[in-house]
């Protein structure tokens, strides 16, 4: 029964990461297209890096606590690269996101990968959950 609960709530962890992540896409586009300023885009994506590295951490912990090894291993990688961006800001930037930087040394660009990344992750995993 407490593996059924693991899964269900590790997918609907992970649909709300897709959700995020799909949101962050976005808000990166209006901000090329210059829909956004580059203060309120910042603004907004900096407000979700820490519930993103919560839920992932969250969703380890749940699977170590299942003793499922294999699917803690699976998405280890993902929760030690959202932590490593994390903890590897620039002192004096106001994030992860930085409005003096963003649009500086392809930061734009590589944010828009790593959420096309993330994205695509997410979605192989939401699937794989609702599968088991």
């Amino acid at each position: 029964m407490w593996e059924i609960l693991i899964y269900a709530f590790s997918m609907f962890m992970t649909g709300a990461l897709l959700f995020l992540m799909v949101y962050s896409i976005i808000t990166l586009s209006d901000l090329e297209c210059d829909y956004l300023n580059a203060q309120e885009c910042c603004n907004r994506l900096n407000f979700w890096v820490r519930p993103k590295i919560v839920a992932q951490t969250i969703i380890v912990i749940g699977f170590l606590t299942d003793y499922n090894w294999w699917m803690s291993l699976v998405n280890v990688p993902a929760a030690a690269w959202v932590i490593y961006e994390f903890v590897t800001i620039p002192r004096g930037n106001t994030g992860l996101f930085d409005p003096t930087e963003i649009h500086h040394r392809g930061q734009l660009k590589k944010h828009m990968r790593n959420f096309v990344i993330f994205t695509g992750w997410y979605l192989i995993t939401f699937f794989f959950y609702l599968y088991l």
